[in-house]
């Protein structure tokens, strides 16, 4: 007999047939079932003791329970059976346990009751029963109703040009289920100020306000986490009241209460994450221009099987119902007090991220007021100085205009980086690149060669740019490229001896050497 039962569909045919005397060799070519599966059940239609058209008047179910088809039938009678879905809730329980298997749990079963089911219908026991509790329930989305947030669980990177370290930003994703129009945008890092400023751009970016937003437990959501009555961070609660929109939070563990955003992680991986995979970027502006692209490009796509894109059904049915922008967006402002370091810099804490005044304030006491884009820093009431808001950790902000003089001269001087020195022997002449980059070259590691740089700048001031080019085209000639092998051509003058390449090196006579006619003979 065939590994699987026919269907009821096919085994209602096989009756039709043999009712109307049909051979078994036309009930197989038509039925494109073989001889020997239609004699099988024959051979079952034939003990049941009734005729082919009394089985056809039987219902689908009792057809089944007559024929003997019915797996929980056949299996209602065996023990194994018996003893195994008496098992059923422990089993499913321990399957859901950190380092389970069901090879694990097959082992002890046996070892228990060596009569039982053979490992592979005891998967499939169990793999039935998962599929039955794992049901899911279809929800109905009504149109503006709510929108739902989430993290996504990569991270996405831009290169830092000033250290060349990849910057690891956590990605925002919201979504409407209605119509499955979303926004998405990396940000500097995953803390409540950053988790307002997604939502302010996600809420401009659809043009309008939902009525309520779900996310799941996450900290920055939900300060106490309840099952019933979840208790919302108070930044995150003004921001909801300024907006008019009601806040929620799924169960604790019950990711299909936001199963729209789950999937939506998911498209975002596919449209924006594969698609940008290959590509460099230098700064978190240019990395989340990139991911707007992707994302309106996923918005114009049809739905599968469908006729219309996410961006029709948004525009059609769903962006009029959106509540209305509030006024101004909700703002952020912080404040603290902080005292002038002696190198002219204040430090915001939350970050550890250092910021310059003018250094005649050093010492004294300065107000800051950050957002989540700006620093500004105040002193007795008058705003000196404003900064864009970094979120690198024990780094510095400086405007050159800061510094005082001497240090100005001296950052200039030094440049800190090899683009800088061949910079300016370019300026000079070829021959001083050549040179420069012979001395960058000759070393180990290039900043060893950062202050020989700087002692052939100060030789170019000193002697200038005429005598420093001709300096170093003589000592290109050589194999000694450093800092003192252009001091001394410059110091002894040589760089201003002629040189004589007309005069044709000639042997001198000498009686003792022979001609060609030596060797005539």
């Amino acid at each position: 007999m065939a590994n699987k039962l026919l269907s009821m569909h096919k085994i209602r045919q096989i009756l039709i047939f043999l009712e109307r005397g049909v051979s078994q060799r036309s009930i197989e070519r038509e039925v494109k079932i073989t001889r020997k599966t239609i004699a099988l059940y024959l051979l079952k239609f034939q003990r049941t003791g009734l005729g082919f058209n009394e089985l056809l008047k039987c219902e689908n179910h009792e057809l089944e329970k007559i024929l003997g088809l019915k797996a929980e039938v056949m299996e209602a009678s065996d023990p194994r059976a018996l003893h195994f879905y008496s098992l059923i809730e422990y089993l499913t329980h321990e399957l859901g346990r950190i380092g389970v298997t069901r090879l694990l749990l097959w082992e002890e079963y046996i070892k228990e009751y060596p009569g039982g089911f053979q490992y592979s219908r005891f998967c499939e026991l169990l793999q039935d029963n998962i599929k039955v509790k794992s049901a899911a329930m279809h929800f109905e989305h009504h149109p503006a109703e709510m929108l739902q947030v989430d993290f996504a669980g990569d991270n996405l990177h831009y290169v830092d040009t000033s250290s060349g370290e990849f910057i690891a930003c956590p990605v925002f994703v919201a979504v409407l289920p209605f119509s499955g129009y979303g926004y998405v945008e990396a940000l500097p890092n995953a803390k409540l100020p950053q988790v307002v400023k997604a939502l302010n751009n996600t809420i401009d970016y659809l043009g309008g306000v939902p009525k309520s937003v779900k996310s799941d437990n996450m900290k920055q959501w939900v300060s106490k986490s309840c099952k019933y009555e979840p208790v919302f961070t108070d930044m995150l609660e003004q921001w909801a009241n300024h907006n008019h929109i009601a806040l929620f939070a799924s169960r604790p563990y019950k990711p299909k209460d936001k199963a729209s955003v789950e999937n939506h992680v998911k498209i975002t991986y596919r449209r924006i994450y594969a698609q940008i995979r290959n590509n460099t970027y230098y700064s978190l502006s240019e990395l989340n221009k990139a991911i707007k692209e992707k994302l309106d490009q996923h918005h114009q796509l049809n739905f599968q099987k469908k006729t219309f894109s996410r961006q029709e059904l948004f525009t059609t049915q769903e962006k009029q119902l959106l509540q209305p922008l509030p006024v101004s967006a909700y703002y952020i402002r912080h404040y603290t007090k902080a005292k002038v370091q002696k190198n002219y810099h204040v430090v915001i804490g939350e970050d550890w991220h250092f910021y310059s005044v003018p250094y005649r304030y050093i010492g004294k006491e300065v107000r800051i007021v950050y957002c989540e884009d700006t620093v500004e820093i105040y002193h007795e009431n008058q705003r000196i100085t404003v900064h864009t808001r970094n979120y690198k950790s024990h780094n510095y902000t400086t405007i050159k205009e800061h510094m005082p003089d001497s240090h100005q001269a001296f950052s200039g001087q030094r440049g800190w980086n090899p683009q800088y020195y061949l910079q300016k022997a370019t300026e000079n002449g070829p021959n001083t690149y050549e040179f420069f980059k012979k001395v960058m070259d000759s070393k180990v590691v290039i900043e060893q060669s950062y202050a020989s740089c700087l002692g052939l700048l100060r030789l170019i001031k000193e002697y200038g740019n005429l005598r420093m080019e001709a300096a170093c085209k003589r000592a290109l000639t050589g194999y000694q490229y450093r800092y003192t092998t252009i001091k001394t051509i410059l110091e002894n003058n040589m760089d201003l001896q002629q040189e004589d390449n007309s005069a044709e090196y000639r042997i001198p006579t000498h009686p003792n050497l022979r001609g060609p006619e030596a060797y005539n003979n």
